[in-house]
């Protein structure tokens, strides 16, 4: 890795995790397709076009991942068998309310931000500044879009509660 000036022994394990966010990448892509295709209800036209978003992002982000991986002159995983046996989501049902697949796509953004997180600190151990830079700006994303996404499933009342200190 000499035209990185990283250590190879030390960049593997930040590879291993990256590898484990291209899996997660690949299911949470799946389920906002899912989602796209199969939403009804009062909320179709908002929630339509917002899984849209999300999926054309989570597209970036897999090949963003799978370049990070090469740059670091790994191989990124690429079977679908191998992402859902390491990713940390799991596929969802289509028959299923708004209020469901929000639930489940804030549930899902919580086990990114933690596999993101991970990646932080085995990058930083492995002075890998290029890593943390990249997933640093994917958690500060992904931290908006999950404040959105917990917005719309507010009720009125809800908003706005003092936070104890």
């Amino acid at each position: 890795m000499n035209y990185l000036g990283l250590d190879s022994n030390k960049t593997k394990k930040t590879v291993e995790e990256l590898n484990v966010l291209l899996a997660d990448y690949h299911l949470y892509y799946q389920k906002l397709r899912n989602f796209h295709w199969n939403i009804i209800g009062k909320n179709f036209f908002d929630l339509h076009e917002k899984f849209e978003e999300l999926y054309e992002d989570a597209k970036v982000k897999v090949d963003e991942i799978a370049e990070r991986i090469l740059t670091l002159r790994y191989q990124p995983t690429s079977n679908l068998s191998e992402y859902l046996n390491d990713s940390n989501l799991k596929e969802s049902p289509s028959d299923i309310s708004d209020s469901k697949m929000i639930e489940l796509l804030l549930k899902d953004h919580g086990l990114l931000l933690k596999q993101m997180r991970k990646i932080v600190e085995t990058a930083d151990a492995a002075g890998d500044e290029g890593t943390i830079d990249l997933i640093g700006a994917y958690i500060r994303e992904l931290e908006k879009t999950s404040w959105m996404l917990d917005a719309w499933k507010m009720k009125t009342n809800d908003h706005h509660k003092p936070v104890n200190k």
